[in-house]
């Protein structure tokens, strides 16, 4: 990877600069031309290396979201998957190793719309009830990632790092509802900026109100972080696990807190149980380069954060089926139309 590329990647992941001109502010930084950012940032897009520069927003801020399960027969894994993906509100699906083996998480406008189209998931995949688990507290979400780490065995200072940061931000941010306008921004922005010059000015609204509205959402912690979205399997970190506790009540938000502050996960949230089927309740993931550096890095995550007493399992991640920004707002009229190629892998 040339020198340029990985500062793109690496550098910019959030604190993105909020200005008319973001690319030659960029360049200035970099000692390069804008042309050469817009330029370079655009093969990696086209290389699936990033899925676009823009928000990600704080889970359950606009609208609502949840990860959910089914079990599949191994047969009919594959159709199922595809029948899961036909809908525009999963934004992840994955296979990974358990009896409950395909994990989608669904973001829709409300809850009600939500909670109906996992009842629609139900009834077309004909694979028993969908496992439901939507978040009820977070302790650390933050899918950005120290590109240094692919050639190191450790990134725990810089997760360290960026957990401190996040500690900056709001702690509870009450959920906000989208007026029509918004709405429409929403449409055209949660697919990432344009690469060109004047982004913010094509974003279907004033220039100027799309940089206030972006500028508030942060300042608020609607959006968590603003920048470039990596591809991580793309760039390295080709192994993943989520790994699951079965924690006592009383006992879950501290021991939540040890696992963020300890800098060794890219996620860690409480969700619910759901007995009989699924007795855990903190819920973590790990990235790796490999399966045998995540199992190193839960190793020392369950002996640093005292994990040993606590019932677990480890769900990794065998395919991706479907890997896309969430989709808030759908079906606004004045939104860009997607492409072909959007419409069968998703607009990221």
């Amino acid at each position: 990877m040339e020198a340029l590329e990985f500062k793109l990647l690496n550098d910019f992941q959030r604190d993105f600069p909020l200005v008319a001109q973001p690319f030659a502010a960029l360049a200035k930084r970099l000692e390069v031309d804008e042309a050469t950012v817009i330029e370079v940032l655009d093969s990696m897009h086209q290389r699936g290396l990033i899925s676009r520069v823009g928000a990600v927003f704080r889970p359950n801020v606009v609208g609502a979201s949840a990860l959910a399960a089914l079990a599949v027969s191994a047969e009919r894994l594959e159709a199922v998957a595809l029948q899961v993906n036909a809908f525009a509100e999963i934004n992840h699906n994955y296979e990974r190793e358990h009896r409950f083996n395909l994990w989608f998480v669904a973001t829709a406008a409300s809850v009600e719309h939500l909670h109906g189209l996992l009842h629609k998931i139900e009834a077309v995949c004909e694979s028993g009830p969908v496992l439901t688990l939507p978040l009820l507290e977070q302790f650390h979400i933050d899918l950005g990632f120290d590109l240094g780490s692919v050639c190191s065995s450790d990134s725990a200072i810089t997760r360290s790092q960026i957990f401190q940061q996040n500690k900056q931000a709001p702690a509870e941010v009450a959920a906000i509802t989208l007026s029509q306008n918004e709405q429409a921004f929403m449409a055209v922005l949660q697919r990432g900026l344009p690469l060109v010059a004047r982004p913010f000015a094509q974003l279907g609204c004033a220039e100027s109100d799309a940089l206030a509205t972006l500028a508030r959402w942060c300042r608020d912690g609607v959006i968590k972080r603003f920048g470039v979205v990596v591809r991580h399997h793309e760039l390295g970190f080709t192994a993943n696990a989520m790994v699951v506790w079965d924690v006592p009540d009383a006992l879950v938000l501290a021991v939540g807190r040890r696992i963020a502050e300890s800098g060794r996960v890219s996620l860690c949230y409480r969700r619910p149980r759901c007995l009989p089927h699924w007795p855990y309740n903190l819920f973590c993931m790990i990235h790796g380069k490999d399966r045998r550096e995540v199992e190193r890095s839960i190793a020392d995550l369950t002996q640093i954060c005292g994990l040993d007493e606590y019932p677990r399992a480890i769900l990794f991640s065998r395919r991706r089926f479907k890997q896309c920004g969430a989709q808030y707002v759908t079906n606004v009229t004045n939104a860009i139309p997607l492409t072909l190629q959007e419409l069968v892998y998703g607009p990221d």
